[in-house]
């Protein structure tokens, strides 16, 4: 179907979460909050595990790519929810639209990057005396240039493939982001084939690397409970449980929001599981790397001394 006199949607509205100007000054502060919170938390990850030298290791470098990932996956979309909470035009232009749906391969890039963080426990924990030798500086390059690349392709087919369909009714977005199902909704001609192959890479990208972290860690917990001293079991576990639940959080919010039969979700409730993972996961998994680990917790503290030590210097 071509629209009628070639005009179609040029820009959509996103509906957000209330109307009410009073909750949304209360959101808009509540979300301002959270998303500098997540901003500082990440950037400080980015840089202690840059600078320490006890954090130069596969494990942190990993992490500071997580970290990375995060800020890139939020500034997609939190700057633009927040300019809609505080403006009475909640806007957004069809280009805009588009741009945001693609750069929401950042969600996939972090999908394949847990995985590579759960091979790289494996063998830390499964292999200890090869840990160095197979974990080399190139391969774990290429392993997180894979992972952020790797959502690249179907994210720009998916986008293209999206803003080729006719858009010709109403352009409200029932969402506080350009989302693909949401958006879907708007089109106006059968998209049976469109959500056939959304599905097909939501499984690609869900369920293909949450399948890698779970054999990782059958393999990974098989060998700890072999461990014969309890000191050396709770270290073991120690290292990949920051992880673990940096990973059900994410997985299980996106699982939620991407795997669920449509007739069971709410526009309300599909919106506060899509905040989850866009919003509150990013700012929490800085949090969870930094109360439980106590490397981590030790490199920012020398960090911040050695800052401290060279202002005292200079004066």
């Amino acid at each position: 179907m071509i629209c009628e006199n070639h005009t179609g949607v040029t820009e959509f509205i996103l509906l957000g979460f209330t109307n009410k100007l009073e909750k949304q000054v209360s959101l808009f502060i509540l979300f301002l909050v959270i998303y500098t919170v997540t901003l500082l938390g990440n950037f400080l990850i980015v840089t202690v595990t840059s600078v320490d030298p006890v954090l130069q290791t596969p494990m942190y470098f990993f992490l500071r790519n997580l970290s990375l990932l995060e800020v890139c996956f939020t500034l997609v979309m939190v700057p633009k929810m927040l300019e809609d909470l505080v403006s009475p035009r909640k806007m957004i232009s069809f280009v805009g639209c588009g741009t945001q749906m693609y750069f929401f391969f950042f969600g996939s890039s972090e999908c394949f990057l847990l995985s590579m963080m759960a091979y790289d426990r494996f063998v830390a924990i499964c292999d200890p005396l090869r840990y160095s030798v197979i974990m080399n500086r190139s391969l774990c390059l290429w392993m997180a240039v894979g992972s952020w690349m790797s959502g690249v392709p179907v994210s720009m087919l998916q986008t293209a493939w999206m803003m080729a369909l006719p858009f010709c009714g109403p352009n409200t977005v029932d969402h506080f982001f350009c989302d693909g199902p949401p958006v879907l909704k708007l089109v106006t001609q059968d998209t049976t084939m469109y959500e056939m192959q959304a599905l097909a890479s939501t499984l690609l990208f869900i369920m293909f690397p949450f399948s890698l972290i779970l054999v990782s860690y059958t393999r990974i917990i098989a060998t700890i409970l072999r461990m014969p001293s309890a000191t050396g079991r709770q270290k073991a576990f120690s290292t990949c449980s920051s992880h673990l639940i940096v990973v059900s959080l994410f997985y299980g919010t996106a699982s939620l929001t991407y795997l669920r039969p449509k007739s069971s979700q709410s526009p309300e409730s599909k919106k506060l599981v899509s905040l989850s993972y866009t919003v509150i996961t990013p700012m929490l998994n800085p949090i969870i790397y930094s109360l439980r680990n106590n490397e981590v917790k030790g490199a920012v503290k020398r960090t911040f001394t050695r800052k401290v030590l060279q202002k005292l210097d200079v004066f």
